[in-house]
């Protein structure tokens, strides 16, 4: 269903000005969390934890996916109805590519309705992406076959069906994609999956009096990791890596640790940063990944710890920085800090990794001077009463190619949101290169590859890269609003990337 911005988020963006915590570019943040007023959400007791899922893995260069209706117990009562992949009650398996490799995914769809399977940061044919033209019908299967082109780095596959990807991501579909290659594999680097490695998606939920999932709104009230509330993990005493990935429907997250120790990190959407960006806060909008580095070989065997959000006071136009409890733009979560993942430190493993690697690899990027074109896209729509948020007042149509570029080309493209709230725009097919933000230097951490970016209200942001190696005359790639209300009600375009 679309999804309109109604008078609450109007009225509270007349007082923009008031708010400054989003005025950073860098999007990381090395001083003390600020003491407020807000009320936080309490710490859980110890006793009242749950183990973290940790999804099971499939490798290989065949990979089997079944999505099925599930059940999980969230609350208590009666148990919620679900969607998940291969038996999961909630998320599905990570796949474990080698860069290289010419892999088959087999997507099996047991629901009753039709989805689709995006492989999401993948540069592959836009035949094989599974955005909204590669339709899966209930009961039959879809099998995409591509060569895996993509840098080390974490991925993950969702629904991208138009108007149900909101409801299918809500349910529970979806799951991670880890690529290796020889460059990451070489580095002195945790990477023992569900030990010093681990995979978190974070997400949150809200329920209706019976239990079921309720998807009308922004936000969830519950927040779930991995599909646990209140989730604790035992890392070792050691460095540890988590690959971080924000699978909510409009939600950010401004990441930190209780103790406001320096973490790391070390790569993001599409691969390896040159060297670690030692941070203690990084926020982190939907669609976007991190992998970072924590250093726990100082910490007595027993202490623990909470890595949090601290979404207390975030400017207007980040997502759940309202202060509404109920209604459309509402959550238990809005303008609160609450933790993510507590954190228990065990015995370190017999070949512990103890220090942060000084560099990681060598990325060579595009630059302004490189680009053969250039498109500005904008922001529209979303006021009350009228069309949702839309590109350049285009609402997506399936019939429609909004642009048309030519294989090779390298292209700078600046997206202008001077409207109304803060987005996430995600581009199919390639990574990019930020060159620039209009409110000031790009991050350190934003300098590597990336296929989603954060859109501030009142800000641009201009990106640039090479569109290559496919080409079709019919079948386009998609650019969205990665939050899936917005992408539901048409915010969406799609391009042609032609010989």
């Amino acid at each position: 269903m679309p999804h309109l911005i109604r008078l609450p988020h109007l009225i509270f963006a007349i007082f923009l000005g008031l708010f400054t915590a989003l005025s950073s570019c860098t999007k990381t943040d090395t001083v003390t969390p600020s003491t407020n007023t807000v009320t936080t959400t309490p710490t859980t007791p110890s006793s009242s934890y749950t183990n973290l899922w940790i999804p099971p893995t499939l490798s290989g260069t065949s990979f089997n996916l079944t999505l099925d209706k599930s059940t999980k117990q969230f609350m208590s009562g009666a148990v919620t109805n679900t969607y998940g992949y291969n038996g999961a009650d909630f998320w599905g398996p990570t796949l474990i590519m080698n860069k290289g490799d010419q892999v088959q995914i087999n997507v099996k769809n047991n629901l009753s309705e039709t989805t689709t399977s995006h492989w999401h940061g993948f540069h592959i044919p836009a035949e094989m992406d599974g955005g909204p033209h590669q339709t899966v019908d209930a009961g039959t299967t879809w099998s995409p076959s591509f060569k895996v082109m993509n840098n080390a780095a974490t991925y993950w596959y969702h629904p991208h069906l138009h108007e149900l990807t909101a409801k299918q991501v809500s349910y529970g579909a979806g799951g991670f994609i880890i690529v290796r290659d020889p460059e990451e594999t070489a580095l002195p680097l945790p990477r023992s999956y569900g030990v010093d490695d681990i995979p978190l998606m974070l997400t949150s939920r809200r329920f209706t009096a019976t239990n079921a999932i309720d998807y009308s709104g922004a936000y969830g009230d519950y927040q779930l990791s991995n599909g646990i509330q209140n989730a604790q993990f035992t890392f070792p005493k050691q460095v540890v890596r988590l690959r971080i990935l924000n699978a909510e429907i409009e939600r950010g997250y401004n990441l930190g640790f209780s103790d406001n120790r320096t973490f790391y990190i070390i790569a993001n959407d599409g691969g390896l940063l040159d060297a670690p960006v030692p941070v203690t806060r990084v926020k982190l909008v939907v669609g976007e990944r991190i992998e970072i580095l924590v250093d726990l070989s100082k910490d007595a065997q027993g202490s623990s710890l909470d890595l949090k959000a601290y979404n207390a006071n975030q400017g207007f136009g980040f997502g759940g920085s309202e202060s509404a409890t109920q209604g459309q733009f509402g959550s238990l979560l809005n303008n609160k800090d609450f933790n993510l993942l507590h954190i228990n430190v065990g015995p370190p493993n017999t070949t512990a990794i103890t220090s942060v690697p000084t560099t990681l690899v060598k990325n060579t990027y595009w630059t302004a001077a490189d680009a053969t074109n250039s498109r500005t896209i904008t922001v529209t729509g979303g006021q009350p009463n009228g069309p949702a948020f839309t590109f350049d007042n285009k609402a997506y149509d399936h019939l429609v190619f909004n642009q048309t570029i030519k294989l090779n080309a390298i292209e700078k493209w600046t997206i202008v949101n001077n409207n109304i709230f803060g987005h996430s725009f995600h581009i199919h097919d390639v990574q990019f290169k930020i060159l620039s933000r209009s409110s000031g230097t790009v991050g350190t951490h934003e300098s590597g590859w990336k296929d989603t970016v954060y859109l501030p209200v009142g800000e641009s942001v201009t990106v640039i890269t090479k569109y290559e190696d496919f080409s079709s005359s019919k079948n386009a790639f998609m650019y969205h609003c990665h939050f899936s209300n917005h992408e539901d009600g048409g915010m969406m375009g799609q391009f042609l990337v032609v010989p």
